[in-house]
């Protein structure tokens, strides 16, 4: 089985991959489709206490704006407590809240390898989930981490991808958070001959990339 590295981005701080105030749920907010995975279908990326209960009833737009506007607020708080500086995005974006922060000198807010975003995304999930009383899958996402961590992780997928299929025999990547193992579980899921799975448990999660069945 062939190892395949991830390329990370070097952040200062040295917060554990686990830092989330989940107490229930698992790796994402919507059903499995895969075996022994829970990565694949949801557009998530870490537990969360709200998302445990997972809400019945459908929420319109208003809902989720509504869900965005909370969240701003509560990030432009946490912001200032932190002395940073900042331009906050709200917005509705594939059906689901976003709030994007802009500036320079985010990269605290970041961590290493997201870690320490993650942990920010949770505990502004659980202020729109206590204003609101609703399960929010809430996106955070600062000076553009998760949209340049993306493009690293098809890169990533891709060359796994090519190897499988040179070989014929599955490629095992390091262990990633539930965000990074979506992004590449999406890219493998849309090519042919191939398919993907998450093995182990967190914080040492990891995909292995493997030839159709």
């Amino acid at each position: 089985m062939t190892e395949t590295s991830i390329p990370r981005t070097e952040q200062p701080l040295d917060e554990e991959e686990t830092a989330t105030l989940a107490v229930d749920g698992d790796d994402t907010e919507d059903d499995d489709d895969t075996e022994a995975d829970d990565d694949t279908e949801a557009d998530d990326d870490t537990d969360t206490a709200a998302s445990g209960a997972r809400s019945k009833k459908a929420v319109g737009e208003g809902d989720l704006f509504r869900q965005s506007e909370i969240a701003a607020d509560y990030v432009e708080g946490l912001l200032d407590i932190l002395d940073y500086d900042g331009d906050i995005d709200e917005l509705v974006a594939a059906g689901r809240p976003m709030v994007e922060v802009v500036g320079e000198r985010l990269q605290n807010l970041v961590g290493q390898r997201g870690a320490t975003l993650e942990a920010l995304q949770e505990l502004t999930r659980l202020a729109v989930f206590r204003q609101t009383g609703t399960p929010s899958r809430l996106l955070l996402d600062v000076g553009g981490y998760r949209a340049n961590r993306r493009k690293e992780l098809a890169a990533v997928a891709k060359n796994a991808v090519e190897k499988v299929k040179e070989y014929g025999e599955p490629v095992r990547l390091d262990a990633m958070s539930a965000f990074e193992r979506k992004c590449v579980h999406d890219v493998v899921n849309a090519m042919s001959g191939v398919a993907s799975e998450s093995e182990g448990v967190e914080p040492n999660r990891r995909i292995v990339v493997r030839p159709a069945d």
